[in-house]
């Protein structure tokens, strides 16, 4: 008797870890920037790169729900991220130097699961003269958000993501 009542036991249990049953991920809808970041106040205002990388993220990984604000880390999944630095320099005739950087966490029920660090370089691809620095620093952070969807699959405590 007792084995068809451990077979159904690790049947649910199972079930229960199945992606289908996965339970959300929270995330903030705009990825703010670290409180001590010396990023310019032009790519700041003007790239909206926090909203560019949550929606990347969501994309990649469909466990992702965007919240407004910070979410709390106490209760449920949460991924907290930051933005640490991100730089456009130079331009098509002597070459760009683009790259973002940014930090992150998974949280679950007030623990800490595992944290990464990320960067992304770009030089704007085809036709970078023509391109803003909006448009190339976009092109890092849609990457980094795919990066950040693969490590949600399997989250590894200080990976290095990226470039």
């Amino acid at each position: 008797m007792r084995k068809p009542a451990l077979l159904a036991c690790l049947s649910l249990a199972a079930l229960i870890t199945t992606p289908a049953f996965a339970q959300d991920i929270k995330l903030a809808s705009n990825v703010p920037y670290t409180e001590d970041n010396e990023i310019s106040d032009a790519i700041k205002a003007e790239c909206s790169l926090g909203n560019k990388l949550a929606d990347s993220i969501k994309r990649h990984d469909g466990s992702v729900v965007l919240v407004d604000g910070v979410p709390d880390t106490a209760s449920g999944r949460v991924l907290q991220l930051e933005i640490v630095d991100s730089v456009n320099m130079g331009n098509a005739f002597m070459g760009r130097q683009t790259y973002t950087k940014i930090k992150g966490s998974l949280w679950q029920d007030g623990a800490r699961v595992a944290g990464f660090k990320a960067r992304r370089n770009s030089m704007g691809g085809a036709f970078a003269g023509f391109k803003g620095a909006c448009s190339v620093l976009g092109r890092t952070v849609e990457k980094l958000g795919e990066d950040v969807g693969g490590w949600l699959k399997s989250p590894k405590d200080g990976a290095a993501l990226g470039d």
